[in-house]
């Protein structure tokens, strides 16, 4: 050490030493910074040969990696603090697994626990969710994941932010979840566990809703099972049969409001093709109906399907 002895010695003790506070370590190649500062130089300098005190951070950080990042350690550690994991999370972006949401607060040992000797614990890490989510995967019983044959690409329905929250994009499937399906839960429509291989058509959910509908009865009247064609995933009660367009006027025009129930015009409720429209608009005797027709005399006849020949609009 080349320095003056009376820098440091005092002649009353040469055993007392007093490090004078203009003391200039960076003099001697090696800069005191951050936490390096504060601590006691016989914790880097072992002997009285100063020397020999190592630079390199390897010479007196144990190297807790095994060496699979090798000696370089200012690539994560600062001088500030050894453990200071603000560079770390820095650094871990350069990796294939940046960190984002709850993975940025975990402990290293969260995804790199200890292992034997020789194994590795960083380097060779697997990135795919499921390798630190298995259990979860298999956990699940809200959908049951295994028994659902669901994809391990946790990613599809998961987010780092917030494990539970997950959002399944169920118009992938072909089959978009809007109106009343939206709030379902899954148990609904799965009754037996699987998730593939469903019939989309609404009748075969709700093919006892069909089979117990009685205004009108659908099963004995022949009504189709494409459901769609009448209800609407809102609300599938309010169903809106376009009879208007499709056949007779009576939610416009002069048959608005004169009807209460289907059996009013038709009267065979087993047949919903025959109806009638002489038991509204009757008369007292065929002769004053005879007199309303005169001007087709001859071809006029008082029956319900003659009345829908010449009246298809009602008027």
């Amino acid at each position: 050490m080349k320095a003056d002895c009376g820098s440091c010695h005092g002649a009353d003790d040469w055993s007392k030493v007093e490090i004078p506070a203009d003391f200039n370590h960076n003099e001697f190649d090696f800069q005191l910074r951050g936490a390096h500062k504060g601590i006691p130089c016989k914790q880097c300098h072992e002997s009285l040969v100063f020397s020999d005190a190592p630079q390199d951070c390897s010479g007196c950080h144990a190297d807790v990696h095994q060496g699979e990042f090798g000696l370089d350690c200012d690539r994560c550690h600062g001088t500030r603090s050894f453990i200071d994991r603000g560079d770390q999370l820095r650094l871990h972006r350069s990796t294939r697994f940046p960190l984002r949401g709850s993975h940025y607060t975990q402990d290293c040992e969260s995804c790199h626990p200890s292992s034997a000797g020789g194994q590795l614990v960083y380097v060779n890490t697997p990135t795919e969710c499921v390798s630190c989510h298995r259990d979860d995967y298999e956990a699940a019983k809200s959908p049951d994941h295994v028994m659902g044959n669901f994809s391990q690409d946790c990613e599809l329905c998961h987010s780092p932010t917030l494990w539970r929250g997950a959002s399944f994009n169920h118009a992938s499937t072909g089959f978009p979840l809007d109106g009343a399906h939206k709030p379902l839960d899954c148990s609904e429509c799965h009754t037996s566990g699987s998730f593939s291989g469903l019939d989309p058509a609404c009748y075969s959910c709700h093919e006892q809703d069909y089979l117990s509908t009685n205004d009108p009865d659908h099963q004995s009247t022949g009504f189709g099972t494409s459901c769609e064609q009448c209800h609407n995933t809102t609300r599938w009660d309010d169903a809106n049969f376009d009879h208007d367009g499709l056949f007779f006027p009576i939610y416009s025009g002069r048959h608005q409001g004169t009807w209460n129930d289907c059996t009013d015009c038709h009267v065979n409720a087993s047949n919903y093709a025959v109806f009638s429209c002489i038991d509204c608009h009757a008369h007292s005797n065929q002769s004053d109906v005879d007199a309303d027709h005169s001007e087709v005399r001859g071809t006029y006849i008082y029956e319900s399907n003659a009345c829908y020949d010449c009246h298809p609009r009602g008027r």
